[in-house]
């Protein structure tokens, strides 16, 4: 079975300014187009089998940049629904809510389009995801790898999970904007082969 291929989107201003970005559909910025270009060589040297992608339009550009043009748009693949703490930094929740983590204690409620998830809600939906890399690694040849194309704390929870870990163990996974990560096996367990990856690095 090939390996999963993690790609964080690019930066954007929320991301550069710390900024909970969930559904707020923010765009690249011109330095975040450019660390997705770069990745392109890292993608392209590898055989791909499969790719899919959040449709954000931050995550379907990053895709369109490093070459994966017909990358298939998952809805899974989204950010965390951050509630009442979308658009606001960690420094500022954490001045109403002293102590307040994401990985342990989950978002404020938000109205009814984005109400919120809790860390093990968005556990489960990387459970979803990860069903369907697998179900695409078994109709892909053996050397043939799957690449998703996503959000920071989303896939630092889906790697957590990869790895048989709770979702709140994402936090261990720092993942920076335009960065490769790999998920590969070792005696047929899952291990991080390569993490927050940028060309030159």
């Amino acid at each position: 079975m090939g390996d999963l291929f993690l790609v964080r989107h690019g930066e954007t201003e929320w991301s550069r300014s710390g900024r909970h970005t969930g559904s707020t559909d923010v765009p690249l910025t011109e330095r975040g187009r450019d660390e997705a270009r770069r990745l392109e060589p890292l993608i392209r040297s590898h055989r791909i089998g499969a790719a899919f992608v959040s449709p954000a339009q931050r995550a379907r550009e990053t895709a369109d940049l490093i070459g994966l043009r017909e990358a298939q748009v998952d809805a899974g693949l989204r950010e965390w629904d951050y509630g009442g703490d979308e658009g606001v930094t960690t420094a500022e929740i954490q001045r109403t809510r002293p102590g307040w983590f994401l990985f342990t204690d989950g978002v404020a409620p938000g109205p009814p389009d984005r109400p919120g998830e809790t860390p093990e809600q968005v556990g489960e939906r990387a459970d979803r995801v990860l069903a369907q890399v697998d179900a695409a690694h078994a109709e892909a040849d053996a050397e043939e790898n799957v690449v998703l194309v996503a959000h920071g704390h989303f896939l630092r929870v889906l790697t957590a999970r990869r790895l048989g870990l709770p979702a709140s163990a994402g936090a261990l996974f720092q993942l920076a904007t335009g960065t490769l990560c790999r998920l590969g096996t070792e005696h047929g367990r899952p291990v991080i082969a390569a993490w927050n990856v940028r060309p030159g690095s």
